[in-house]
């Protein structure tokens, strides 16, 4: 039997090392990693998965901004343990998260990920047409989701890592 839980501390490391054989180390030179870096996830959208004792699924959701003021998540990564992909752990913590995301009063998520599996979570391209990232991205595979109605129907620009209101640019538009 899976369970579904936050993230505790003492997850972190079995966390790390599934997330290492999931998507291997070359993930760090993708371009959501940007984001990441210094920047903690949002510890209340943190969520994994055991059956018993064994970590088996890991989701979290990453602050970022769009434009330099409009507030949004990035999803990522998902991770599931190879040997039990197709028992439906991936979709368990995804749709636990997006339903916490939206209750916990957040509008938009963003991933780079395969649109056939994201696709029947809500997700679609259209919205990241006019957005960008800053460094490469497979266009086919940059996702939107609207977690209240409209959020996403009107969104452009760049995508950036999160920043403090304080210190937000005053100038963007």
């Amino acid at each position: 039997m899976t369970t579904l839980m936050l993230e505790r501390p003492e997850d972190g490391p079995a966390i790390e090392a599934l997330i290492d054989t999931a998507f291997g180390p070359e993930r760090f030179s993708k371009t959501v990693y940007k984001f990441r870096d210094g920047v903690p996830p949002v510890p209340e959208l943190c969520f994994v998965a055991y059956d018993h004792s064994e970590l088996v699924g890991s989701l979290r959701f990453w602050p970022i901004l769009i434009n330099g003021h409009t507030e949004a998540i990035l999803l990522g990564p998902l991770a599931v343990d190879p040997r039990r992909r197709g028992e439906g752990i991936g979709a368990a913590l995804m749709w636990h998260g997006l339903a916490d995301a939206q209750r916990k009063g957040h509008r938009i998520v963003i991933l780079v990920g395969d649109f056939d599996y994201y696709v029947k979570f809500g997700f679609r391209r259209e919205p990241c047409e006019r957005l960008e990232l800053p460094g490469w991205v497979d266009r086919k595979r940059f996702l939107a989701r609207a977690l209240v109605p409209g959020a996403v129907d009107n969104l452009s620009g760049m995508i950036g890592k999160w920043l403090p209101p304080a210190e937000r640019s005053r100038d963007v538009a």
